[in-house]
């Protein structure tokens, strides 16, 4: 099947009006949220405002049906100038991708309009204290009660933790059954029993707040089940599969921002009588750094246009991107303060803040390490294939 990954006019456009947003409406407040640890409403609800939260959500709920590439660069334009403030565009995305893709039309009419308009935020509630990469190993449970499901467990690492209003839960209603013991469910806040519990002190992306989710014998009605019981490891992976080139796109954008700042930051410093950016060494640097993006965004956008064109090989090229994007947003990041030297060690430049934000790029939705296992094991096959 073939696909195709040049951009067209329209994406073009669509980039500029993201970039020119987010330059405007959340750049400013980039700072502050880092500084604080505190989510960007004003961020947010600029977002919410502008309408280009409908742009990734399908036309039936609300959206403007906008695929994966359109989804990349709403992604990467936001993280180019504040990762925090991408995350609460992607995160509230990858909650819904189960709740599209096995929901009930029911359950889709219910919440999709609500998260498509912005007058809700989802999270995706996967890992938990001894159940990262092993996603089997959870011990959260979902057990049936009449007309409900009743839930019990703690969930970690949580985006978004708090500020969401629906919350998409994977437990164990087999235990017996590994990974195919478990399911889906859509949990909303407002269910007795369900709280909120550590919010952790992080490194980078602060202004997005992760936590645990806590599930005290939460009744879910059975209609909040997402697809078939005992079946949604394969719907979380399906769902993995379609953000990690969106996590990808967040770490191009993050490095995109880096480059761009020092690269004035080297126009401008001037040492032993001539600007920095004459120096060959600093440029080799910088050709390095905007090769290495470069490279990055072709692998992100190529795996984006094989999930819109829905051609074989998305797990391995979403393996990839996210990889290789990962790697490069903490290379060129690192970079960046090495160029600005002791002005970019401290905050009066972001790009100390850009290489805190990178470092999660490396691991969260499955780290850099388990992407080359996935890559690694997809190319075995294919050898052994012939």
């Amino acid at each position: 099947m073939s696909y195709q990954f040049a951009l067209t006019e329209d994406h073009e456009e669509f980039r500029a009006a993201v970039r020119r947003f987010a330059e405007k409406e959340i750049a400013p407040n980039a700072a502050e949220a880092d500084d604080k640890a505190e989510y960007p409403w004003r961020s947010f609800e600029a977002y919410r405002d502008s309408g280009m939260v409908r742009s990734i959500y399908p036309v039936e709920y609300g959206g403007d049906g906008g695929g994966s590439l359109v989804y990349a660069l709403l992604i990467e334009e936001i993280a180019r100038v504040c990762a925090s403030s991408s995350l609460f565009a992607l995160i509230s995305r990858l909650a819904m991708t189960p709740v599209l893709e096995h929901g009930t039309e029911e359950m889709r009419r219910k919440y999709l309009p609500k998260i498509a308009s912005g007058e809700w935020q989802a999270s995706y509630c996967l890992s938990e204290p001894h159940a990262g990469s092993d996603v089997a190993s959870m011990s959260t449970r979902a057990v049936r009660d009449g007309d409900d499901y009743v839930l019990r467990g703690r969930k970690t690492w949580i985006t978004n933790a708090g500020v969401s209003d629906l919350y998409t839960v994977f437990a164990k209603t087999d235990p017996a059954a590994g990974h195919r013991g478990i399911s889906a469910f859509v949990v909303e806040r407002d269910f007795p029993g369900f709280s909120i519990g550590k919010l952790e002190h992080k490194m980078g992306v602060r202004g997005s707040p992760t936590g645990e989710v806590l599930l005290d014998d939460v009744r879910v009605p059975a209609e909040n089940l997402i697809g078939e019981q005992g079946q949604a490891f394969s719907y979380a992976m399906s769902a993995l599969d379609k953000s990690r080139p969106i996590v990808g796109a967040q770490a191009v954008g993050i490095a995109q921002g880096a480059l761009e700042v020092a690269g004035r930051y080297t126009l401008d410093r001037r040492q032993f009588d001539q600007r920095i950016a004459d120096l060959q060494g600093i440029q080799f640097m910088l050709a390095d750094m905007a090769t290495q993006v470069e490279a990055a965004r072709l692998l992100v956008y190529q795996a984006c246009a094989r999930i819109d064109a829905g051609a074989p090989g998305v797990t391995r090229a979403s393996a990839m991107a996210k990889l290789f994007a990962g790697d490069t947003a903490m290379r060129v990041t690192t970079d960046a303060v090495q160029l600005l030297g002791g002005a970019g060690y401290t905050r009066d430049f972001p790009v100390e803040r850009m290489m805190r934000d990178a470092k999660i790029t490396q691991i969260y939705e499955g780290t850099n390490q388990i992407q080359r296992v996935v890559v690694a094991r997809r190319l075995l096959e294919e050898l052994e294939r012939g």
